[in-house]
């Protein structure tokens, strides 16, 4: 069993849930299609493939499931939908996004930028920043 299934195993027995098939299936999924930030309904369309008694109601609970326990993240991208990714960050940051306002593609900016920044705001707010959500909208190479 994988490491991510290992750990998903953990946080949901503290608390007091079990890996279902359908979470398993729901899961995989999202971890066979990284990157391509996949919204409900596509995950839904996948999953149902591998298990067709599955219902779209199910798919939804098992996301906002894994989101809680952040085995997985929530993304808007100001298209309509919510849209998910396998959390692969330890320290729970989330990288930033390029997204094509002309042709709708996504891509994932790993370098974050925005320790100095986090630091100054934390210093002149008192505030403790946990996390941070950025996405740049413009035009891909392809569009431009």
């Amino acid at each position: 069993m994988s490491e991510i299934m290992e750990s998903l195993k953990e946080k949901l027995k503290e608390k007091s849930y079990k890996l279902t098939p359908q979470r398993r299936a729901t899961l995989d999924t999202v971890i066979e299609n990284q990157g391509k930030h996949l919204s409900t309904e596509e995950i839904y369309d996948i999953v149902k493939e591998r298990c067709p008694e599955i219902g779209l109601a199910t798919v939804y609970r098992t996301l906002q499931l894994l989101d809680e326990l952040e085995v997985i993240s929530k993304i808007n991208f100001d298209d309509g939908c919510s849209r998910y990714e396998l959390n692969t960050r330890e320290d729970h940051h989330q990288h930033h996004h390029l997204i094509c306002v002309k042709c709708g593609s996504i891509t994932e900016v790993e370098v974050d930028l925005l320790e100095e920044l986090e630091e100054e705001i934390e210093k002149n707010y008192d505030f403790e920043i946990t996390n941070h959500k950025v996405k740049f909208f413009g035009h891909c190479s392809k569009c431009k």
